[in-house]
């Protein structure tokens, strides 16, 4: 594939949780398995998170959270994509996120939420099978 058609994602780190190890992991994992990887750094607003969507135009929005403000964060972000114009951008979650937290999630619009341990070729497949084609 060359540049203009791998999946672009954008791994992000919402809210005051300053620990960024698993994402990076998840980060590199995408890169080496041929997609385009952004990685937006600690402590992203909603806001800040959906306006590098646009500016980066993704395919795909990865989001990691360890905080516990996955209820309160996660959605707002679905909500701003959605204002944007990018209700067709997957949104999928990771981190520490109880069972019952994620089922909830997926019905605000999160894809996929992967527990830690998750293996990085799941996580891919998720990807490859889910994110929008937008190469025509």
């Amino acid at each position: 594939m060359s540049r203009v058609d791998r999946i672009r994602v954008l791994v992000a780190k919402p809210g005051l949780d300053g620990h960024d190890r698993g994402a990076k992991v998840v980060a590199r994992g995408l890169r080496d398995a041929g997609m385009e990887v952004v990685y937006s750094g600690l402590h992203r607003t909603p806001e800040q998170i959906v306006r590098t969507a646009l500016d980066e135009d993704v395919h795909v929005v990865g989001l990691s959270i360890l905080s516990g403000a996955h209820n309160r964060l996660l959605p707002l972000i679905v909500e701003g994509l959605k204002r944007e114009g990018l209700g067709d951008v997957l949104v999928v979650a990771g981190g520490i996120i109880p069972r019952a937290d994620a089922e909830a999630l997926r019905a605000t619009g999160i894809g996929e939420v992967f527990s830690p341990g998750t293996p990085i070729e799941t996580i891919v497949a998720f990807i490859n099978d889910n994110a929008p084609n937008r190469f025509g």
